[in-house]
């Protein structure tokens, strides 16, 4: 007999349809893992996210609500902004999430603390170690086409321990005018053992905005993903990092845009608590399609 499993079809960071970034959102406490990524390939978005009751045997089991994973069509990964924002609305419109109900997701990157709050959702993020990146430098900025005067030469490449790559430049116009050679870059990022790639500005499409981004990942199967909470929540850091930002009082928070390139407007919240070294993204969710899938 057919498995028949409901899956929601999410937009993330935005509260429009057909902006921000889609994600697949599914509940099952009956799916192996190839059958997710059938599904995920099936979906063919940039991740699909899957539900579940947290798994007896593992070590946070008693601490989680629920245990959450992320694929790619082609491979899981350890860290989703996006389907995890997906996932609080997907439960959220399902009843399963309450507004100011705090819950933690069980996943591959540890036990994250979510919330909804006044239409919003709020993740946590890891806080990743970070360093300056020089090993193939020219090599990637010719990849990427940028041209060496799109650069600060004081303001340095920065890799978090994650294995992206953060890269200032200069401009806005520049930051959307750019054109990598996704083979070469998905070689060279297998070759090197790169995650994926941030190319920011400081200058905004909206005033009242910190910073834009775009992000380059082919090896994990995405060319460029639209809007992207995993790394957007880092580039708080990194900023600080780099000087553009200075912290004050026990909280910072800003907002960042992404994938206004792609006709894929996002803004995505993200918070600092320097008290308690914690790091949240938030932002608005909007299902665009609900159906069930049938194998």
């Amino acid at each position: 007999m057919p498995k028949k499993i409901k899956i929601y079809q999410i937009d993330s960071f935005t509260d429009k349809p057909f902006s921000g970034n889609p994600a697949g959102v599914t509940f099952s406490n009956e799916l192996s893992r190839e059958e997710m990524q059938f599904i995920a390939r099936e979906m063919n978005l940039s991740e699909t996210a899957f539900l579940s009751k947290p798994a007896l045997s593992a070590d946070m089991s008693d601490k989680a609500d629920y245990e959450l994973k992320w694929f790619t069509p082609t491979t899981e990964v350890e860290l989703c902004g996006h389907g995890t924002i997906a996932s609080l609305h997907f439960l959220y419109e399902e009843k399963k999430l309450n507004e100011k109900q705090d819950l933690t997701f069980q996943t591959l990157s540890g036990l994250l603390k979510c919330k909804a709050e006044n239409g919003r959702y709020f993740m946590q993020i890891p806080i990743f170690d970070m360093e300056e990146f020089e090993e193939c430098k020219q090599e990637l900025i010719s990849i990427l086409g940028i041209h060496p005067t799109m650069l600060d030469d004081k303001v340095p490449f920065i890799q978090l321990s994650n294995k992206n790559v953060y890269i200032h430049i200069k401009e806005l116009k520049e930051l959307h005018k750019l054109k990598p050679d996704f083979k070469a870059l998905k070689e060279l990022s297998l070759e090197k053992n790169l995650g994926g790639v941030v190319v920011f500005t400081p200058e905004t499409v909206d005033k009242n905005n910190f910073a834009h981004s775009r992000y380059f990942t082919p090896s994990h199967g995405i060319d460029e993903d639209p809007v992207t909470g995993s790394t957007n929540g880092p580039l708080l850091l990194v900023l600080e990092r780099l000087g553009f930002l200075k912290y004050s009082g026990k909280e910072t928070s800003v907002t960042f845009e992404q994938g206004d390139v792609l006709g894929r407007k996002g803004r995505i919240g993200v918070s600092y608590y320097h008290d308690k070294n914690e790091l949240y993204i938030s932002g608005n969710a909007v299902t665009v399609l609900k159906g069930e899938i049938i194998f």
